[in-house]
């Protein structure tokens, strides 16, 4: 902690020309991108969007109201232009990575998810290893950094090898890089991939030491039966786990039950703290992901941004047992990384607020405290 950082910034915040403390979250938010970014006047660049797409073993299992299908099905929605987050990064200037990590589908088979558009050079794609268009005005990239066909299922085995555990980290770091390249200094991430509530639930009662029963909900709307049955499954899962690795470690439990979507963005969260770059953290799966990543490394809280409490059982409780308040609870639950754009507007306005407003001496206003 910059101590002498901190009170410099305290000072210009509480010299704004209006009531001590009055702009409440946006001056709590403002202190934390400042110390971030190691300024009095913080800046937003370049904001990017990494869209990680990955398929599980466990769905096999029954534990998703949704079938397999619809992880490759929404992928290639989202490099049309047509998703739910296709929608929030226009809205709010989000330039678009839509990154297969691990999807259980050959996008070749289409040719192309992405109609190329020409004034994107081929030295361009190539440099990401993907593809480039323009769809309703948007930059979107589709780029292929698949680990394998989904992952293994960890009811019966660890969800991923060693080798593929640190290849999802690399390119999340990687990815993370790639942005940080174009002048980014803001990084949201969202994800896509059937059955990823498993993981999430089970990280969250191992890191948390919640009871499994509390960190598991209806996902994508499953039944009251449905739930029973996820427990089961879950349950059983955790105590094969247990048995194995009686003295497991972080990485253990990461790389055991983990999608490779939520390794990347695991990796993509420790390097963007590395390089003092603000997380957005969306909804249950990501805040996941963060507890993971805090685990590994306790610094990069610091950088993140906790922006929706979604209505998946035991989110509040998760946020809680890290101490983060959300800024959003608007009832998502969409993933995709919707939360955290949502929420941009008002990590926007904090700074702002310590790039535009007056203070009382330049205002001619008498300082009444």
């Amino acid at each position: 902690m910059n101590y002498e950082l901190k009170s410099l910034v305290q000072q210009k915040i509480d010299n704004l020309n209006k009531p001590k403390g009055s702009l409440g979250r946006l001056e709590e938010l403002a202190m934390q991108i400042c110390l971030v970014q190691q300024t009095l006047t913080p800046e937003l660049r370049h904001p990017c969007h990494l869209l990680l797409g990955a398929d599980h073993g466990i769905e096999r299992e029954g534990v998703s109201v949704s079938p397999r299908e619809v992880t490759w099905q929404q992928m290639l929605n989202f490099t049309r232009g047509g998703g739910g987050v296709n929608m929030f990064c226009r809205q709010h200037g989000f330039h678009l990575r839509i990154v297969d990590v691990g999807v259980d589908y050959d996008f070749s088979i289409d040719h192309s998810p992405l109609t190329i558009d020409h004034s994107a050079t081929r030295e361009e794609a190539d440099a990401n290893n993907g593809q480039w268009s323009m769809v309703n005005g948007q930059s979107i990239e589709f780029i292929d950094r698949k680990i394998a066909r989904g992952t293994r299922n960890f009811r019966y085995e660890a969800a991923m090898s060693e080798a593929e555990y640190q290849q999802a980290l690399a390119i999340g770091a990687q990815l993370c890089d790639d942005c940080a390249a174009e002048g980014c200094n803001v990084l949201c991430i969202g994800e896509m991939g059937i059955g990823n509530t498993s993981p999430s639930s089970i990280w969250m009662h191992l890191f948390e030491q919640i009871p499994l029963d509390q960190c598991i909900g209806a996902g994508a709307g499953l039944d009251a039966p449905g739930i029973r049955h996820k427990r089961e499954v879950l349950g059983e899962a955790v105590g094969r786990f247990l048995d194995t690795m009686p003295q497991y470690s972080v990485a253990d439990a990461v790389r055991y039950f983990g999608g490779f979507e939520m390794v990347t963005a695991i990796g993509a969260m420790l390097r963007a703290a590395e390089r003092h770059m603000l997380v957005l953290v969306d909804g249950f799966i990501m805040t996941a992901c963060a507890v993971a990543a805090i685990r590994l490394q306790p610094d990069v809280q610091a950088c993140m941004i906790f922006t929706h409490q979604g209505d998946e059982s035991g989110h509040r409780l998760m946020l809680e047992g890290i101490g983060a308040r959300p800024l959003l609870s608007l009832g998502l639950r969409l993933g995709e990384g919707t939360g955290a754009l949502c929420a941009y507007p008002i990590v926007d306005s904090a700074v702002r607020m310590m790039r535009e407003m007056n203070n009382f001496e330049r205002a001619h206003i008498t300082k009444y405290f």
